[in-house]
């Protein structure tokens, strides 16, 4: 399970580690400061949890005004749509509403593959250059084409895993 932490502002104050909203909420109602005022404004830590979910908690610059809909985000979402946030928002340049907006949304090409050569060899066998007969295949500069392929496509790792994308 995902934990974070809440480090108050209020340098007089001591922060808390919390799970859910609801732990989140009563912790935070009962927090004073050391001259007994109540404790609003924190800066959310990711803690513990998924390699994954950290990245996605980095991209999306989780706060508290959208950490509830980030927890349920880490356990709502698959692997495949995290990605696709974490690159969309964190590379691309896309914003994100993490309390309307639909992960599924961004139009990213996304390849589980270890290089740009891989992904050119790949687009030769898939046929996306053309028919080009086998005995041809072998004089093919593939470093050529992935350099080329580099122009559109970037590297990533999320994760622990090797990523090639293109954002439309």
């Amino acid at each position: 399970m995902t934990q974070l932490f809440a480090q108050p502002y209020d340098i007089s104050a001591v922060g808390f580690y919390f799970q859910t909203e609801s732990e989140y909420a009563e912790k935070a109602a009962k927090l004073r400061n050391s001259y007994g005022s109540p404790v609003e404004e924190f800066e959310l830590q990711f803690i513990d949890g998924e390699s994954i979910d950290s990245q996605l908690f980095e991209a999306l610059g989780v706060n508290q005004c959208n950490f509830a809909q980030f927890l349920e985000a880490c356990d709502d979402w698959d692997d495949d749509q995290k990605r696709k946030v974490i690159i969309a928002v964190g590379e691309c340049g896309y914003s994100f509403d993490l309390t309307s907006g639909d992960p599924d949304d961004f139009d990213i090409d996304l390849y589980e593959i270890d290089s740009l050569r891989e992904l050119a060899e790949q687009f030769v066998e898939e046929g996306l250059f053309g028919e080009i007969p086998e005995p041809i295949r072998n004089y093919l500069d593939y470093n050529a084409i992935a350099r080329d392929l580099g122009m559109d496509y970037s590297e990533i790792t999320i994760a622990g895993t090797r990523l090639i994308y293109r954002c439309s």
